[in-house]
């Protein structure tokens, strides 16, 4: 019979004890017929497969769960194991064959028995990448033969990753989940082995044990793992990779395949032997995150503000403004100013009745900037923490002459007007030349030790074609840390005796940390001195890192939490991962921000604020340092405007910038008395 291995294992269940005695939540239904796998469609319904009855063809099929009710959509399935969604197509591993179900519940066959490389035997679970290509179990037969995992094109044309013919890990291959774009994870069922594969070649690495039994794998948003087994009824979490397996549930009868819900803050469990779908929360001992809403909003902090010189409409087309930055001069005066990202820097006093700005600086003929490639413009300002005594400040800005140069320049006040600055007292401190348009970088701050850190993009296009993040011989890809007080010979600046690798021939001595993708906007929280930056990811994640002297952030190896590309590595004490990580589903380019530390929101002290451009959502992360994690990662109501920036004044009140065409660029935070749940 084509289902005899589900059939015995399943009738010596009963072998098995239960492994404890904790309560479960209520099913979210119960009545299934043996469910095997389930999915979220691309409409937001729950999927699941049913077996249906034992040693009968055709008796499985697919159900959709409607407000609590069991609604058949695909029939005449043989033995229906793992479900997997992509766009508006359901996927299913149907014995030995791989099963492709469209929006009308209509069955075609994807890949039939022959197109495999080796007869399947058993085709278990199945799982899919961005781009669409699955990837399916075969967990062989009942003495560990036969195991192995395959390729799926969208056209049917299946290759082989990895087999147990010449892969001595690979014995009964079950639970399949995606680890980045180039790495499977494989749950092996005999063993209990948690394996990390690359799909190019099958390359297998071993990363956590004991889950015997194990059936599913599903990640949550945020880089935690979790994992099912069908043999003890157990479910674990794993709140970070590297971090030991946790566990949830030790109750279920036969908990199978499982999958992340619609809120992305439960995973869905079906039990094979009950019957039954249960919601279980993903959140995990130990690592609790508070997600509850903040009763707070994003409101236009200056709403009567008219920007000197700046018209909505340049010939006869809308010209928004991009609020790109704003800071303050630390000389008392609690002034605000504002970079436009197309090179010009306005002040203003610092108070909501303020109705014009002034044009402080003015160097728009020496900028580059195009709307079509908005990563480019003025995007640095830092004043000199001495401004009081030396009027110094610094920008940093995409030059017009050659869009792919990057100018650290320092201008002087002017010495007749305090907010007017010398457009004559330019002096470059050095340039940077990037081989691509795109990741300029560009956030330049002061530390805590009088330094200037400046951030700076690998150079650009996809995939850091020249490895300039794991390069040390370049400044690309890195956060600089750099003398401004003092010059050392055939340099506008000196490099601070402390970096890390000063005296190592192989690196510049500049760089105070590497491995970085883009960064887009770092911040010193003014408490505790640490440095937060926002890194903005390429295929599916968005990170938040601090950023320790000569620490390597991973990039191009890794891509926050997970492998990157064929050379990924998984994590390892060479490369410091992020504190936190976000799927694209959430948001897809982070807008890093800055720790809280004003006075108006006390429940915000302490939290970093940060956003997403594509999105919108704002979010206030909290970090115990004590315990190394993030234990809060609340939600801002937003006001769905693009976030570009963020900002600090001289009291530590942060504000939000965007671009406007009202004038209304410049967001901070109020109360809010209505928030959603």
């Amino acid at each position: 019979m084509p289902r005899c291995f589900a059939f015995l294992c399943l009738i010596s269940f009963s072998s098995f004890a239960s492994a404890g005695d904790g309560k479960l939540p209520k099913p979210l239904v119960s009545g299934l017929k043996t469910p095997e796998s389930v999915t979220i469609g691309g409409d937001g319904r729950i999927y699941v497969t049913e077996i249906g009855e034992f040693g009968k063809d055709g008796d499985g099929r697919v159900v959709v769960i409607d407000k609590g009710k069991i609604i058949p959509f695909a029939i005449g399935l043989d033995d229906p194991k793992g479900i997997v969604a992509w766009t508006n197509q359901l996927f299913v591993a149907d014995n030995k064959r791989v099963v492709r179900i469209d929006s009308k519940g209509m069955v075609t066959v994807l890949a039939a028995e022959k197109a495999f490389p080796t007869p399947p035997l058993f085709l278990n679970d199945i799982t899919v990448d961005e781009q669409g290509t699955l990837y399916v179990s075969d967990s062989g037969d009942l003495k560990g033969n036969g195991g192995a995992v395959y390729r799926i094109t969208q056209k049917g044309k299946v290759t082989t990753v990895t087999s147990g013919a010449n892969n001595p890990a690979i014995k009964t291959p079950n639970g399949l989940v995606m680890d980045g774009m180039s790495f499977l994870l494989v749950l092996d069922f005999a063993s209990g082995e948690l394996l990390r594969v690359r799909v190019s070649d099958g390359n297998t690495a071993k990363i956590a044990a004991g889950f015997d039994g194990g059936d599913g794998l599903a990640w949550d948003m945020h880089g935690r793992l979790f994992i099912s087994s069908w043999k003890t009824g157990k479910v674990w979490g794993i709140p970070r990779p590297g971090q030991k397996p946790i566990l949830l549930a030790a109750s279920f009868k036969s908990a199978a395949d499982i999958c992340l819900d619609r809120t992305g803050k439960a995973i869905l469990i079906p039990d094979m032997k009950a019957g039954t779908l249960t919601r279980l929360s993903t959140s995990i001992p130990g690592w609790e995150v508070d997600e509850t809403p903040m009763a707070l909003k994003a409101t236009p902090a200056f709403p009567k503000l008219q920007w000197t010189g700046w018209d909505p409409e340049k010939n006869g087309k809308q010209y928004p403004l991009r609020t790109l930055l704003l800071t303050h001069a630390g000389d008392g005066s609690n002034r605000i100013f504002v970079g436009i990202q197309q090179g010009i820097i306005h002040v203003f006093p610092n108070d909501p009745a303020a109705d014009k700005t002034q044009v402080f600086l003015d160097i728009q003929k020496q900028v580059f900037y195009a709307d079509n490639e908005n990563e480019q413009g003025f995007l640095g300002l830092a004043f000199h923490p001495k401004f009081k005594q030396n009027g110094e400040f610094f920008v940093f800005y995409t030059q017009k002459k050659n869009k792919t140069v990057n100018v650290i320049s320092r201008f002087k006040v002017s010495k007749d007007d305090p907010n007017k600055a010398d457009p004559a007292s330019e002096e470059v401190l050095f340039t940077i030349k990037r081989p691509f348009w795109n990741h300029d970088g560009g956030t330049i701050c002061f530390g805590p030790d009088g330094y200037l850190y400046v951030a700076l993009g690998d150079g650009g296009a996809a995939n850091d074609p020249f490895d300039n993040g794991q390069n040390l011989k370049t400044l690309l890809g890195s956060i600089l840390r750099i003398d401004v007080d003092r010059k050392d010979p055939g340099k506008g600046y000196a490099v601070p005796k402390d970096n890390p690798f000063v005296g190592n021939k192989n690196a510049a001595p500049e760089i105070w940390a590497y491995g970085l993708r883009n960064v887009w906007r770092m911040s010193f929280d003014r408490k505790t001195g640490k440095l937060w930056a926002g890194e903005v990811g390429q295929n599916l994640y968005e990170e938040i890192n601090l950023i320790e002297k000569g620490g390597n952030y991973g990039w191009r190896r890794r891509e926050s939490l997970h492998p990157f590309s064929n050379i990924g590595v998984g994590p390892n004490a060479k490369m410091i991962d992020p504190i936190w990580e976000y799927h694209h589903n959430v948001g897809k380019s982070i807008t890093g921000g800055h720790v809280y530390r004003g006075k108006r929101l006390p429940e915000l002290q302490g939290h970093y604020l940060y956003g997403d451009y594509i999105t919108t959502k704002i979010w206030a992360l909290k970090y115990d340092d004590p315990k190394k994690r993030v234990v809060a990662n609340r939600l801002i109501r937003d006001t769905n405007v693009p976030i570009l920036s963020f900002g600090e004044d001289e009291t530590g009140e942060v504000y939000l910038l965007t671009t406007t065409i009202s004038g209304r660029g410049i967001l901070h935070f109020v109360r809010d008395t209505i928030v959603k749940k």
